[in-house]
């Protein structure tokens, strides 16, 4: 038995400050969120008046967060409250490059492809395939299949041509340099159009945009955001041709102006398995001028690879990401459009998705943009230590002076308790982007009344059965497993609590509870592995026996006075 409880006793402390020790030395420590490192928090709402679903306000929350995890902003919040959504994003100082970001529109284009899509290279340098009827590239698709039904297959994957002839690729910044994007396209109308992939700046370099005016910016001036590779964050322009990424990889497809939204299709678009090909996209049109009429325009050009629609495919555009390119396989539609291809059931769902968004989207308009600066969120971090410390100390205290020796113990196994905290929610910082707020101390240093708790119900068991004329070393163990109960029952309903407060709410008082729970999860471990196997291990000494003990004058027969 003594054993036992002293491998619990040891493998626990060493876990517990040995993984501490870990983080120190490695330089790690918890993320902090908004209120303590400082930044700027946006909130939207969809617009006065206008109509929208609940999958438009989930894939625009979605969006949002693409493009603040491209911009490599430190673990922003992204919260959705009822119809409001709220971002807020730590280390942000730039209003405006906080509002470009999170401002998506929600809106799904129709757009016909210029030029095939093509590949740019993690260093820069344009890597392009031509396309032509025999030729695919993955994501665009040209494999085709004839629907039946009053559908169309059109296929979204191919397979990428290798001897095919170089295309003109669009530039991308790395490293403050520029690869620029080719000036001049040939549009349906014949003229001359300068496209831009950018036209931005990126620090360490001025940028040049062509056109008929040749304009240069200082580089120190952009706050347009870029992603991780350096490419800038694509805005649409539906009103003219230009440039935009394919979703899921390093491929750029020159699309025209919108010829049409997703309010073609109704919001019954579905991901289906089909037989032949597998996981495809069902979307039913609406009828006459806002559906049909208004999809047939488009396809009959594509088919018959118009001007307009050179490579006879159709784009749906996102928010500047084009989420699927399908070449076209019929003229003329009726009742529904299906989109096939080597589709994963992710990727069919996700489209499905976008498309039911595009049916009616929600148009967001800003509500409130609120700094937050960085010598406010450490003055409210100083201010937390403060009075974190003072409420343990006095704690302490309280501890020391009403029981004594056994006050010593609640010392130690508050340190086990944060050790065990400060390692975990470290290692959720750095894995599951969890974020250190306000309220979230707040939680913690509450869950200090919630371990104390647990203490104090042992010891006044263990006080009890002392007097009853028990020896100490039987009180610590009939004492523990009385209290025992009396602990779990306690912390289940602070964890219920906790779990209810968090389900049902967002923000700070959503951070509270999660900080809350974990606190009373690890008050669980501490008081089974530590606190128990502590005053079962002292309550066997003589020394023990011999002192006074919770201010109980206790002897080696177990009277007590």
């Amino acid at each position: 038995m003594r054993k036992k409880l002293l491998l619990s006793l040891i493998l626990l402390m060493a876990v517990a400050y040995g993984t501490l020790a870990g983080t120190i030395i490695g330089g790690l420590e918890p993320t902090l969120g908004l209120d303590l490192q400082g930044g700027v928090s946006v909130t939207q709402q969809p617009k006065t008046g206008t109509d929208f679903n609940s999958v438009s306000l989930d894939l625009a929350v979605e969006k949002i967060r693409d493009r603040v995890d491209a911009l490599g902003v430190s673990e922003p919040e992204i919260l959705r409250q009822g119809d409001t959504i709220v971002v807020n994003l730590p280390g942000v100082t730039d209003q405006e490059q906080a509002i470009g970001l999170v401002q998506v529109t929600g809106q799904v284009y129709l757009r016909p492809v210029l030029q095939q899509c093509f590949d740019i290279n993690p260093q820069g340098t344009d890597t392009t395939v031509a396309g032509t009827d025999d030729t695919g590239v993955p994501g665009t698709g040209d494999s085709t299949v004839p629907g039946t039904g009053g559908e169309t297959t059109i296929a979204t994957t191919g397979d990428v041509a290798t001897d095919a002839t170089p295309a003109p690729g669009p530039g991308r910044y790395v490293n403050g340099t520029n690869t620029t994007i080719p000036g001049d396209t040939t549009t349906s109308a014949g003229s001359d159009t300068t496209v831009s992939a950018s036209d931005t700046t990126v620090a360490g370099s001025d940028t040049t945009v062509d056109g008929e005016t040749t304009t240069t910016v200082p580089a120190s001036t952009s706050s347009v955001p870029v992603d991780d590779n350096g490419i800038p964050i694509q805005l649409s322009d539906p009103n003219n041709a230009q440039y935009l990424p394919l979703v899921g990889s390093n491929q750029y497809c020159q699309v025209g102006p919108a010829q049409g939204t997703g309010e073609v299709f109704t919001d019954g678009v579905s991901a289906e398995v089909d037989t032949v090909e597998g996981w495809v996209v069902r979307a039913p049109l609406r009828g006459g001028s806002k559906g049909e009429d208004v999809w047939n325009a488009l396809s009959s050009q594509c088919f018959n690879r118009a001007e307009t629609c050179p490579t006879g495919q159709i784009s749906i555009e996102l928010d500047g990401v084009l989420q699927s390119v399908a070449t076209v396989e019929r003229e003329i539609f009726s009742g529904r459009v299906q989109i096939s291809g080597s589709f994963s059931e992710d990727d069919a769902r996700t489209l499905a998705k976008v498309m039911n968004s595009g049916s009616l989207p929600v148009q967001l308009e800003l509500v409130s943009v609120q700094n937050v600066s960085p010598t406010l969120g450490k003055d409210s971090l100083r201010a937390a230590w403060i009075s974190g410390l003072v409420g343990i100390g006095l704690v302490l205290l309280f501890m020391l002076f009403y029981y004594r020796l056994l006050g010593l113990i609640v010392a130690v196994g508050l340190t086990v308790s944060g050790a065990v905290l400060w390692s975990v929610i470290t290692l959720l910082s750095k894995t599951q982007g969890l974020a250190l707020s306000l309220s979230g101390i707040a939680g913690i240093i509450v869950s200090v009344g919630v371990t104390v708790d647990s203490y104090v119900v042992f010891f006044e068991r263990l006080k009890d059965e002392v007097r009853s004329g028990k020896t100490l070393r039987n009180s610590a163990q009939r004492g523990f497993t009385a209290a025992w109960r009396t602990i779990v029952i306690a912390d289940l309903v602070s964890l219920i609590g906790a779990f209810v407060l968090w389900y049902l709410t967002v923000g700070a008082v959503r951070g509270f509870a999660f900080f809350l729970g974990l606190s009373t999860a690890c008050d669980l471990l501490v008081s089974y592995f530590f606190t128990r196997p502590t005053v079962l291990l002292l309550a066997r000494t003589k020394w023990m026996e011999r002192r006074k003990v919770m201010g109980i004058e206790v002897t080696a027969t177990g009277s007590a006075s």
